[in-house]
């Protein structure tokens, strides 16, 4: 008996791992243009880090540091999802696209971060200052009183009251 119904096999997508790749692939090319990183990069662009630039200055010693303007940008960018440990933004500098665009494929290890946002903590809350003045210039926010009275007002909202 012949085979009547001929084997034909699947064609796939190309699919090779351990391809190298030829030129050095452009990390923006990786993210929709329109991605939120490239605006919190612009905005950051657009701060003044004079206060965090000038201790770096004035200290003349050691091994080059990271960019200040990229820590920032990767700390904002973590911040704004939801990621505040040194170690899973160090983990994220090594697996997410987004997290390597901004740092420009940069990975500073857990400590230099923490390093970073203690030593530079009285700058970094005086960024945001900076911001919401940025957002109020492009009408992103309406800046106006909130009074609070300080009325106390007495709840019964316990676990245990509020599950039986």
């Amino acid at each position: 008996m012949s085979n009547v119904f001929s084997v034909t096999k699947k064609t796939y997508r190309p699919y090779e791992p351990n391809q190298l790749l030829l030129l050095p692939p452009a990390l923006q090319d990786w993210l929709p243009h329109d991605h939120f990183t490239y605006f919190l990069s612009d905005v950051v662009d657009s701060l003044d880090l004079s206060q965090i630039e000038q201790t770096y200055e004035r200290e003349l010693r050691g091994y080059p540091p990271y960019h200040p303007r990229m820590m920032v940008k990767v700390l904002l960018y973590a911040y704004c999802n939801g990621v505040y440990s040194s170690r899973k933004i160090e983990r994220r500098l090594q697996e997410d696209v987004a997290f390597r665009v901004l740092a420009a494929n940069n990975q500073p290890d857990f400590r230099t971060i923490s390093d970073f946002r203690k030593r530079h903590l009285k700058a970094l809350s005086d960024l945001f200052l900076q911001v919401v003045k940025i957002c109020k210039k492009a009408g992103l926010v309406r800046l106006g009183h909130v009074a609070l009275d300080g009325t106390k007002i007495k709840a019964n909202a316990s676990k245990h009251k509020a599950m039986s």
